[in-house]
C-alpha cells in the first residue's frame, strides 16, 4: 500500500515517513522545501526508499502527481510562520486542502484515508470559568491591556481574572490567521471527507518537540528557541511573565496517534487533540531545558516583551484520543535531550536567533509592554 505524505520532508511529516517505512508501507513524498524552514535545501535525512517530489500543495499537477498509485494521504504541508503575510496562509493550507479533495472526487481516485494535521492554536485562548463556574471562551486579549503589561485574561464583567481549563476538541475560537487557516483545514476535511465518503481524521497538535524541527522559523516552538540560546551559552528569552501555561507532546508520541488514527476505523470522521496531557509553565519548561543543556546559571531574560496575537494559556484536553488507547509516554525531559543530541549533531548552524528576533520586530510582530510586572 503506498501513502503520500505532503509536508513529508518538515518535522513532522518526515518522522511519519521513517514509521511509515519501517511498517513496510511505500511511501511518497510531497514537499515544496520552502523557505526559511528548508533554507539550506532538501534535507539529508530524507531517506532514499521514499519517493520524493518537489511540488506545491497549490499546484494541481503537482498534486496529482504525487498522487498516483495513493491509497492514504497524510497532509502535513502547511504554512505557520508567524509573519503577517495573512493571504498565504488561507493560500497554502485551506486551498491546498480543497484542492486534495477536488483531485479526489474529480479523479475519482482510490483514496482510503486521509489524516491532516490541525494545530492546537484552533481553540484560541482556550476555556476558561468565571467566579460564578459559568464556561467562556474569551476573545484575544487587547492590544492595550498588552502593553498595560496586564498578561491574565478577565471578566468583562467585574475584571476578575478567568481560571483556564483544559480544552476539549468541541472548542474553535481561532484568533489569528494561522490558527483560521487550520479550522477550515479541519472543516474541509471532515465535512467534504463525509460528503464524499472519503474517511478524514483530524489532529489538533499541541506543542511538538524533537529532532529536526527547523532551525530557521522567524517562530518556532519554546523547545527549539530555548534550546538554541543555551547551545550558544546565552541566557533564553521569555515573554510576557513566563506563566503562560502550555502543553508540550513528544514526536514520538505524535508518530504513534499519526499511525493510530490510520489503523483504527474508529477515527473515521472525527477530530483529536494530540497533547502532552501535563501542564508547564513557559518558565518552568525553560528550566527544563537548562537543566537538559547543564546551563542552570543562566537565568532566562524576562524584559515584558510580547508578541502580539499570542494566546495566553494554552493546554489540550486529549481524552478523546485516549479512549481510543493512547497515552503519551515521553516526557519533555526527555524530548529536550534528543533536540540537543539533534543539536550536537549539526555542523553548519550559525546562531539564528537574533536574525529571527529582529524580523519579528522589524514587523511588529514583537512588542514592549509600558509597565511590566502587572498581572
Amino acid at each position: 500500500m503506498r501513502v503520500l505524505v505532503t509536508g513529508g520532508a518538515g518535522f513532522i511529516g518526515s518522522h511519519t515517513v521513517d514509521a511509515l517505512l519501517e511498517k513496510g508501507y511505500e511511501v511518497t513524498i510531497l514537499d515544496s522545501l520552502e523557505k526559511p524552514v528548508h533554507l539550506k535545501g532538501k534535507p539529508n535525512y530524507i531517506p532514499k526508499e521514499a519517493r520524493f517530489i518537489e511540488g506545491d500543495v497549490r499546484k494541481r499537477d503537482d498534486f496529482l502527481k504525487a498522487l498516483s498509485d495513493v491509497q492514504i494521504v497524510y497532509h502535513f504541508a502547511a504554512y505557520q510562520d508567524y509573519l503577517p503575510d495573512f493571504s498565504k496562509f488561507f493560500h497554502v493550507n485551506s486551498v491546498g486542502t480543497a484542492l486534495l479533495y477536488e483531485l479526489i472526487v474529480e479523479k475519482r481516485l482510490p483514496i482510503e484515508k486521509v489524516i491532516v494535521a490541525s494545530s492546537q492554536a484552533v481553540a484560541g485562548e482556550g476555556l476558561y470559568r468565571n467566579a460564578a463556574g459559568h464556561e467562556i471562551l474569551p476573545p484575544i486579549r487587547a492590544l492595550k491591556q498588552l502593553e498595560a503589561g496586564q498578561w491574565e485574561l478577565r471578566d468583562s464583567q467585574n475584571g476578575e481574572i478567568l481560571q483556564w481549563q483544559s480544552t476539549p476538541e468541541t472548542v474553535a475560537n481561532p484568533q489569528n490567521q494561522y490558527a483560521m487557516s487550520k479550522y477550515s483545514q479541519e472543516m474541509i476535511a471532515l465535512n467534504l471527507g463525509r460528503r464524499y465518503g472519503i474517511p478524514s481524521v483530524a489532529l489538533r497538535y499541541s506543542i511538538v518537540q524533537g529532532p529536526r524541527q527547523s532551525f530557521y522559523n522567524h517562530y518556532s516552538g519554546a523547545c527549539r528557541i530555548f534550546s538554541l540560546a543555551y547551545f550558544f551559552n546565552r541566557a533564553p528569552l521569555i515573554y510576557e511573565d513566563g506563566a503562560q501555561m502550555r502543553d508540550y507532546v513528544s514526536i514520538k508520541d505524535v508518530v504513534r496517534a499519526n499511525l493510530l488514527v490510520l489503523d483504527d476505523s474508529r477515527a473515521n470522521g472525527e477530530m483529536y487533540n494530540v497533547g502532552g496531557g501535563k501542564s508547564f509553565t513557559v518558565k518552568e519548561f525553560c528550566a527544563i531545558v537548562a537543566r537538559v543543556f547543564e546551563k542552570e546559571h543562566l537565568a532566562p531574560q524576562i524584559p515584558g516583551l510580547f508578541r502580539f496575537g499570542d494566546t495566553r494559556h494554552s493546554v489540550s484536553d486529549i481524552s478523546k484520543l485516549r479512549s481510543l488507547g493512547w497515552e503519551p509516554q515521553f516526557t519533555p525531559q526527555e524530548s529536550v535531550r534528543a533536540y540537543r543530541e539533534y543539536l550536537e549533531e549539526q555542523t553548519d548552524i550559525e546562531d539564528i536567533l537574533e536574525y529571527a528576533q529582529e524580523k519579528m520586530q522589524s514587523l511588529n510582530v514583537v512588542r514592549t509592554a509600558c509597565k511590566k510586572g502587572v498581572v
